[in-house]
């Protein structure tokens, strides 16, 4: 199940429907991806990928036990420990008290929400498009605690010094890999 893309997808549709957690998912599968291959991890790109395919499995469904259902339910589905670990360490400190531990989990954790608030930047520019978002419009929109409040600016700074990062350096890095899958997930969307 681990690298197993239909299965996985097959899993993450029977227990989401809305197509904005479908969006999400995909949305944070691709970025997982881009940093397997960006930090040197090529060869476990599909773990990264499922991990970020998979990390809100139980949300729509059971958002009061979000990163505690999900353990159950990749369980029961044949996911290895190691991919259970890193669905449910997203949530550290929010939906759960399972930490990050290696760096794919720590880059998941840093980019979840991350990816929501770049999502939601991208929607209000008259192109609703992330490739011509420069990191000066993110960095406004990530000041302005207003702006997608929902998306935790506390996470997403603990995720860049977890990694050792710059936060600049985390945000630079997110909009790059949104530009790179913005066009395979609208492809995927409309599926």
């Amino acid at each position: 199940m681990d690298t197993n893309r239909e299965a996985a997808l097959k899993l993450l549709r029977q227990y989401n429907t809305e197509s904005f957690h479908i969006q999400h998912a995909l949305t944070v599968e691709a970025v997982m991806g881009w940093f397997a291959r960006e930090l040197g991890y090529g060869a476990e790109e599909a773990f990264w990928s499922q991990a970020g395919l998979l990390h809100d499995i139980d949300y729509e469904r059971y958002p009061q036990e979000h990163c505690v259902k999900a353990a159950d339910i990749l369980r029961d589905a044949g996911a290895s420990e190691a991919l259970i670990h890193a669905v449910c360490s997203h949530g550290y400190g929010l939906a759960g008290n399972t930490a990050p531990e290696h760096e794919m989990e720590k880059v998941l954790y840093a980019v979840d929400e991350l990816t929501g608030l770049i999502s939601a930047a991208a929607l209000m520019r008259p192109s609703k498009s992330v490739q011509d978002m420069e990191l000066s419009s993110l960095k406004k929109k990530f000041k302005d605690k207003k702006f997608a409040a929902g998306c935790s600016r506390d996470v997403i700074r603990s995720g860049a010094d977890m990694l050792g990062w710059e936060l600049d350096t985390l945000l630079e890095r997110t909009l790059a890999a949104m530009k790179a899958c913005e066009a395979a997930i609208a492809d995927q969307m409309a599926e």
